[in-house]
């Protein structure tokens, strides 16, 4: 019998690669046809190791599942960035290669980031989607996330709505 190990962590380093991967094989799955093609070719090669290995240098709050040996998804949140919305904690992504999707990963690392801003005085959460991406807003009701804001959000000629949805105090 073998086991594998499914380990939640702070992203280190060394990981800037396999969530540079992750990112770019989960935006391509989430986006195809959703966003315009050269729009999402060009916010995914921006996203590069480079970027990511930043990004976790400079104390970005990004949490890997770690599955075995691979990095199979990540969550990166910190503080609201909408002032207009009265939360104080936002993930701002939350992805997981394909292959890792509809196991409960997703759920687990959703849970492993609020728990990390409530324990940093993060009490409440908000969390964006795009509309036209039925999967994510799909498992963020799921998870008791509430619609609580609409909003746009221009990709190149094509302009996309996107959700809000909160979890007050918790």
């Amino acid at each position: 019998m073998s086991t594998t190990l499914i380990e939640i962590r702070r992203a280190k380093s060394a990981d800037a690669e396999e969530v540079a991967s992750t990112h770019d094989e989960a935006w391509r799955t989430s986006y195809q046809g959703i966003i315009p093609g050269a729009e999402l070719d060009k916010l995914i090669n921006r996203r590069g190791p480079d970027w990511w290995d930043s990004a976790i240098r400079k104390g970005s709050r990004i949490t890997v599942l770690q599955f075995g040996d691979r990095i199979a998804g990540y969550a990166n949140y910190g503080r609201n960035r909408a002032r207009s919305l009265f939360y104080e904690g936002e993930v701002y992504e939350l992805y997981l290669r394909p292959e890792f999707q509809g196991l409960g990963f997703g759920r687990r690392l959703f849970t492993a980031a609020r728990k990390d801003l409530v324990q940093s005085g993060l009490k409440s959460l908000v969390v964006w989607a795009l509309s036209d991406n039925e999967p994510a807003m799909e498992f963020y009701r799921a998870l008791g996330g509430r619609a609580v804001a609409r909003s746009s959000e221009k990709f190149g000629p094509k302009t996309l709505d996107k959700v809000a949805y909160a979890w007050p105090q918790g």
